[in-house]
């Protein structure tokens, strides 16, 4: 059989996936509401506008890989109705003051957002059971200061257990710290204390699962009704009873709660050390005169001499030069072991 010839009939042209033209211009969407998420929860936002009203909403496909957090301040349109079954769009993330970050694995050095807008970092830690533990509330430190965070530090428990000495010298820091009891005569001038503190702030509330955070809320926002676990006598470790962070707003005050999941490891692989000493005006301004790659653990430090002038220790100066040299420790200390 003879081979059959080809022609130009038999060529095939492939038609453009599209006819419609392509346009670099983008919606302005001047028609777009501004609102507060309060929570995020597999791929919906719930968001709360000024007026009070709640929309649930959805991210739009031009915010690209950006992430919207608890505390974001968003523009929405679409369906903003707020009625059972209405869906509307994120289409913009307002620039972010401040948040809080963590790695989530420090070889990968994987960047976590977790809340974002926020004034107030409360860290409540346990007196006992869980045991406090240290590098994880310097790990909290670090990320407050060098994103302009104010720190707080509870202690819950404290009628089950003595507080632990190195707890109290967060005050050093200018750390201001408050204990409350499970049960006591003092709870409610405690909870009176706090919700003093709270007040017309948007604060969040991180520590280990079991330490109190839950119950904490549960006293100050008894509608929020959050879930509270036990502590496993065995590990020591408390049970996970939130799954994402939930802003609540505070009763009585335009102030805000956001509840985050148990942390057990926090990792700062992200953070520059210069930016912990920077938070640090007193020190930031002597740790200038230092060699360009000084660590501020040589011998040769300025912040040695600072700590010691004319040889003569400084004890105020000298403890707080050891906390700062803590923190800068335990930003290059393995996850695993702040864990452990």
């Amino acid at each position: 059989m003879a081979p059959r010839e080809y022609d130009e009939s038999d060529a095939r042209v492939r038609p453009a996936r599209s006819t419609r033209p392509r346009s670099k211009d983008r919606p302005s969407h001047k028609e777009a509401i501004t609102a507060l998420v309060t929570t995020v929860d597999r791929g919906r936002q719930t968001c709360i506008t000024d007026d009070g009203l709640v929309i649930t909403a959805m991210r739009a496909r031009e915010l690209g890989p950006k992430s919207v957090v608890v505390g974001d301040s968003v523009s929405i349109v679409g369906d903003i109705t707020g009625n059972e079954g209405s869906l509307a769009r994120i289409v913009a993330v307002g620039e972010r003051r401040n948040s809080l970050s963590r790695t989530v694995d420090d070889a990968a050095q994987v960047e976590r957002t977790i809340v974002a807008n926020i004034d107030q970092l409360v860290i409540v830690v346990a007196a006992t059971n869980p045991e406090p533990r240290r590098g994880l509330i310097d790990r909290f430190l670090v990320s407050a200061f060098t994103e302009g965070i104010t720190p707080k530090l509870v202690i819950t428990k404290t009628d089950l257990g003595v507080i632990p000495e190195f707890l109290m010298q967060y005050s050093k820091l200018d750390v201001e710290i408050f204990c409350t009891a499970i049960k006591s005569e003092s709870r409610e001038r405690d909870l009176e204390a706090l919700h003093a503190m709270l007040r017309g702030k948007i604060s969040v509330l991180v520590g280990h699962s079991g330490v109190g955070k839950s119950t904490l809320i549960n006293a100050l926002i008894p509608e929020a009704d959050r879930l509270t676990g036990d502590v496993n006598s065995a590990t020591g470790r408390g049970r996970h009873t939130s799954s994402s962070a939930i802003a609540l707003p505070l009763v009585g005050s335009d102030g805000w709660i956001i509840d985050t999941p148990g942390i057990r490891a926090f990792g700062l692989s992200h953070i520059d050390t210069h930016r912990i000493v920077d938070a640090f005006t007193d020190l930031s301004e002597v740790a200038a005169n230092c060699l360009s790659n000084c660590s501020h653990s040589e011998s040769t430090c300025s912040l040695d001499t600072w700590a010691a002038p004319d040889g003569v220790i400084n004890q105020e100066r000298t403890a707080r030069l050891a906390s700062l040299r803590s923190l800068l420790a335990v930003k290059d200390q393995p996850m695993q072991a702040i864990e452990d």
